[in-house]
């Protein structure tokens, strides 16, 4: 199993390019299963999700062609060559097995959006119960509530979710959806069902997050018609089918996130690429906060940090509040940061494993219930830690840049789920990092 090594001590300095979101490409994906015709995608990145979606669709009848573009010279990734990102086109035309069987899904919990475009093209889709990151209970509850009210007879049985519709000709009907959570997942799988359905689906307290927007545009080129994407009341009236089109992917906040964070934390001067501001004020607010100079261009930001960041206060919620996804990045930057941090996590409960392992470097972190108060150290200390699910490894990587000696990332399979070229874009910045064996 593959682990990576790292030198800290060394500011981050440079250019790389910012890759496709992961998480608006993997509904982008399910998305070809509502056409007979097919979906192109491009900025697609080159992930592990990636991989398990592609598998998962092409074991349902769904044709994959896939291009990739190299990595820049000298195995570095640059602001023209953005890793391994590539361009997909789907076809669905021969769907012929709308099951997702639970080999494919254990792993990732994306691929329960699957569920919505299966049922509304084939009537009836069994998937199985997904997996994913162990940071707390991610229930399908209202996937399977709003489909029930959509006329889907929904049951779970040895592991699988069995829908199936009952509409006339085997059609999903048009209905109104309250969700008793904020849901991404949620809203766009009900999403993508409604496209197909039968009338009009409005769906209440729907997710606002980008990536949700980012769908619901690929579906309107698709022939959809949706209104309300990026408010909390979605829209949308049924069509007889959708058809083919081309879409590029949203750049993935999250990613730019991560790397402002790490230039942060080690004082460094980063310019992004291929990526935008526009979806990440919360992230940029805190960073200004901690010290950071950002500069803000078309497509592009600029971090500069400051020798020693101020430590920033967090409270994670729903877009367009600070991210879920941001947190543990944001713990690594306080870690080294001046003064006391409070960091409260509100979307999943067990979210702060990290912080034993950044414990281990030499953090200053206490934990009650859903609270953090991280104390900022003068220095981190290199050692063995171990990652325990995708943005836990990239809180580790962040403190691995920061500390002295050599730090040991174990179990990095978590990063090669969620970061294209992770340790080639670490070393394009000057970074000190390998991947071992």
């Amino acid at each position: 199993m593959d682990k990576l090594l790292i030198e800290g001590g060394t500011p981050l300095s440079g250019e790389v390019a910012i890759s496709g979101a992961k998480n608006a490409a993997l509904p982008l994906l399910c998305a070809a299963l509502l056409t007979r015709e097919p979906l192109t995608l491009t900025n697609l990145p080159a992930l592990n999700d990636i991989d398990t979606m592609l598998n998962l669709l092409a074991q349902m009848g769904v044709r994959v062609e896939r291009e990739t573009s190299k990595v820049g010279a000298g195995g570095t990734a640059s602001a023209d060559t953005p890793g391994k990102s590539g361009t997909a086109t789907l076809d669905a035309s021969g769907l012929d097995n709308p099951v997702a069987p639970y080999e494919l899904v254990k792993t990732m919990r994306a691929a329960v959006l699957v569920l919505g475009p299966l049922v509304a093209r084939c009537g009836e889709a069994r998937v199985s119960l997904p997996g994913g990151c162990a940071i707390g209970a991610r229930p399908v509850d209202q996937h399977i509530k709003g489909l029930t009210a959509m006329g889907a007879e929904v049951t779970v049985e040895h592991g699988y979710v069995h829908a199936k519709a009952t509409g006339l000709k085997g059609r999903l009907k048009g209905a109104r959806l309250f969700t008793d959570m904020v849901t991404v997942t949620g809203t766009e799988n009900l999403m993508m069902a409604a496209c197909l359905a039968d009338g009009e689906t409005v769906i209440e307290n729907a997710a606002r997050e980008p990536e949700v927007v980012d769908l619901a545009n690929c579906l309107v080129a698709m022939g959809a018609q949706i209104s309300g994407a990026g408010t909390d009341v979605i829209r949308i009236r049924g069509v007889d089918r959708l058809h083919g089109a081309t879409h590029r992917i949203m750049p993935d906040r999250i990613e730019t996130g991560t790397y402002l964070c790490a230039a942060a934390a080690t004082g460094g001067q980063i310019r992004l690429t291929h990526t935008s501001a526009s979806y990440l004020d919360a992230v940029i607010d805190k960073l200004m906060d901690a010290g950071c100079a950002i500069a803000i261009e078309h497509n592009a930001l600029t971090l500069k940090a400051p020798l020693r960041p101020t430590a920033v206060s967090i409270r994670t919620s729903p877009y367009p509040a600070f991210p879920t996804d941001m947190q543990a990045q944001f713990m690594a930057l306080n870690t080294v940061a001046e003064g006391t941090a409070v960091i409260r996590e509100t979307i999943f409960e067990n979210r702060f494993m990290h912080a034993v392992e950044l414990i281990r470097l030499g953090a200053d972190i206490k934990i009650d219930g859903n609270t953090a108060f991280v104390t900022g150290v003068p220095k981190l200390d290199g050692a063995t830690v171990m990652a325990t699910d995708l943005r836990a490894s990239a809180s580790l990587v962040i403190a691995g840049l920061v500390a002295r000696g050599e730090t040991l990332i174990e179990r990095i399979y978590h990063l090669d789920r969620g970061y294209e070229n992770l340790e080639q874009k670490l070393v394009a910045l000057g970074a000190k990092v390998r991947r071992v064996k």
